[in-house]
């Protein structure tokens, strides 16, 4: 398993980042211990709400396989107008791998910057059972017209999701063992 932490058009948060390394490591193996699966190599960008359409799309778009540059343009768009609410996401790549980025304008302290962490790298593990892996591209191929699925699979995949989503704030408390005020 491969950690990377970096920047994205970030410019004076080197003390950030310096933190985030540490947070990072330190959350891989909380999370690693506590959630079912495997952890995948992760590769952890910080960004500003300004530039995270961008990473996000761009990720997407090559694991989706997505060529078409009006969908390419209509879904960073739909990024765009979304970006201020996200505070992280997690994105899995074409090589096994999963891209967590995280919005830097959403995290004002170590806790809240913890408690997203955590909640990523738990969809990160998610991403390493059986299956889930393929049926998300397949949720993401879907969603940028590339590849319809059928509604009936369509309903089962947001089901799961779901149940994904509600497994990941379940498994928040575990930021309290990072930072103590992440468990307040």
């Amino acid at each position: 398993m491969k950690l990377g932490v970096s920047t994205h058009k970030l410019f004076g948060y080197r003390a950030t980042l310096r933190t985030a390394k540490r947070l990072t490591e330190e959350a891989v193996r909380v999370v690693d211990r506590a959630v079912a699966g495997r952890m995948p190599d992760v590769q952890v960008v910080l960004t500003g709400e300004r530039h995270l359409a961008d990473v996000i799309s761009a990720a997407e778009f090559e694991t989706a396989g997505c060529t078409d540059k009006r969908v390419q343009a209509r879904a960073l768009r739909d990024a765009k107008r979304q970006a201020r609410d996200v505070a992280g996401r997690s994105i899995p790549l074409a090589d096994g791998g999963v891209l967590v980025v995280v919005n830097i304008d959403q995290h004002p302290n170590e806790a809240t910057f913890a408690i997203t962490l955590v909640h990523e790298l738990v969809h990160a593990m998610q991403t390493s059972r059986k299956g889930v892996r393929d049926r998300l591209i397949a949720g993401m191929r879907h969603d940028l017209g590339v590849e319809r699925l059928s509604r009936r699979a369509y309903r089962e995949h947001e089901r799961l999701l779901e149940a994904e989503e509600k497994e990941a704030y379940g498994s928040e408390y575990l930021a309290g063992r990072l930072v103590p005020a992440a468990a307040a």
